[in-house]
């Protein structure tokens, strides 16, 4: 079973992102920082998705986000699916929290449950055969529309999904060039993937 042992975001100032996912999520060893200028424009290709306990703990950590300075994307609102609501941070990166309960069982908190890398891709299918060529079994696939991978007690899970259906489920348009501003860190690497994902060895990802 293949381990992503960390994500790391390129952001112009590290400072002040870890700040932030610090302030709005509670996020500190699950991403790492570094600086970069990378040129990219418009939609980077992916997303972060954050699974809470229930509506609640959404609108608190939405709630959080856009006063430690996100933009709101899609309010949280319920879905046939449950609860959610889509935020941009101040370096880009577009954040999705969500639960599939429809109704609280609790007071809110700041629990959550799993961090989930969404990548939008061009081809589910040619990608799907690309990651498990190296070693990252599937734990669910829906056809050619999305694709999660078996990653045990990794920090972060993997998962695919179409660029287009990604970019209209976190509100944005799909079309976006330069960096990703974004690679991995596991066993797996090091490699770049078809759409441009890098990944590293674990060992040069410290």
């Amino acid at each position: 079973m293949a381990f992503i042992e960390s994500v790391t975001l390129d952001v112009a100032d590290p400072t002040a992102a870890r700040q932030f996912y610090t302030a709005a999520f509670g996020l500190d060893t699950q991403l790492r920082l570094r600086p970069s200028e990378a040129p990219t424009t418009g939609f980077r290709g992916f997303s972060l998705s954050l699974t809470v306990a229930q509506p609640a703990t959404v609108s608190g950590l939405i709630g959080a986000a856009v006063d430690a300075g996100a933009t709101p994307l899609k309010p949280a609102a319920k879905s046939f699916w449950g609860y959610g609501g889509v935020v941009q941070a101040p370096d880009g990166t577009i954040c999705k929290i969500a639960t599939s309960a429809k109704k609280d069982s609790g007071p809110a908190t700041r629990q959550i449950d799993e961090l989930v890398l969404l990548l939008g891709v061009a081809d589910v299918a040619a990608s799907k055969r690309f990651y498990v060529d190296r070693g990252l079994p599937v734990a669910k696939s829906f056809g050619r529309k999305y694709v999660e991978f078996a990653t045990g007690e990794s920090p972060v899970k993997l998962a695919l999904y179409g660029r287009r259906a990604l970019a209209k489920d976190v509100g944005v348009p799909p079309e976006g060039t330069g960096s990703h501003r974004l690679s991995f860190g596991g066993a797996a690497g090091p490699f770049t993937d078809p759409d441009g994902f890098g990944w590293e060895a674990a060992s040069d990802s410290r």
